[in-house]
């Protein structure tokens, strides 16, 4: 029997169920529906204060709903996307910060605190005005879309938040694994892509999908340099329905809600997940 099956230290350590230690506030399914609510007394009302011949404000939402939820699902796309790249290089630079060589661990915390303490709105303008809107390939011009800027404005903070929870999930994985990698004759790659980030997989997953939340959430701010996403086609709807105050309230207790709907099993993923591999170490 090859010996270094059998190492204990190799072995993921024990999960334990901790519980936190102060109260913590979880969304409940209520919430939702309370929600819900909000948005059809505040309808009730804006009905109360529609002229006869108008639409009310459900007719509204029923009929613009399409085009609503086509800028909810690019929402949902650009999140992704942000993501997506956002993951791929903040890998990279977690992987740095804990590299052997001191000027690259330092280039990498520059990045990371710059990009991670910056107000993601000021980012977005950055990469919406400082980044062409086209580009000249080999004769050919190539259209650089608001939509791929804005991924792009998101990227970066997701960037740097991924490099922090990689950091971290790194460095929570105990000496003892280093060593006994050590001592079986494996080299630091070996040691870190077979036995570290492997481990390091749950510890960063429920910290993953928290910041993927949060970057749902704040693609709304892709209204502000002009993306048509759900919240600029909300305004335009509201602009189109002759700009009647008593659909506001309806129309973004809409866009809530669709939010809503969508993070809300998130969290509850996320806090089973931070529940399930809380590790006592």
């Amino acid at each position: 029997m090859n010996p270094a099956k059998t190492l204990p230290v190799l072995l993921s350590p024990r999960v334990e169920r901790l519980h936190p230690p102060f109260p913590v506030f979880r969304l409940r399914a209520w919430h939702g529906l309370a929600v819900a609510a909000i948005v059809v007394v505040a309808s009730g009302a804006a009905v109360a204060q529609g002229g006869p011949t108008q639409l009310s404000p459900i007719g509204v939402i029923m009929k613009w709903m399409p085009l609503l939820l086509s800028g909810f699902v690019f929402n949902i796309a650009i999140s992704l996307m942000a993501m997506t790249l956002g993951t791929v290089v903040g890998l990279a630079l977690g992987l740095m910060a804990v590299s052997e060589t001191m000027p690259v661990r330092k280039v990498s915390w520059a990045v990371t605190q710059f990009f991670r303490n910056s107000p993601w709105l000021v980012l977005l303008f950055f990469a919406m005005f400082l980044v062409p809107y086209e580009f000249r390939l080999l004769g050919v011009t190539v259209p650089f879309p608001d939509w791929i800027k804005a991924v792009i404005g998101f990227s970066l903070p997701v960037m740097a938040n991924v490099s922090e929870i990689v950091r971290g999930a790194i460095r929570s994985i105990p000496d003892g694994q280093w060593e006994s990698a050590e001592a079986l004759a494996f080299s630091r790659r070996q040691t870190m892509w077979m036995i570290i980030l492997p481990q390091c997989l749950r510890r960063m997953l429920p910290p993953w999908m928290n910041l993927y939340s949060l970057v749902t959430m704040a693609t709304v701010l892709a209204s502000v340099v002009g993306v048509s996403e759900m919240l600029t086609l909300t305004s335009q709807v509201h602009a189109a329905e002759g700009g009647r105050p008593e659909l506001l309230a309806p129309l973004y207790g809409f866009a809530l809600l669709c939010f809503f709907v969508y993070c809300y099993p998130i969290d509850r993923l996320t806090r089973r997940l931070e529940h399930r591999f809380q590790v006592r170490l």
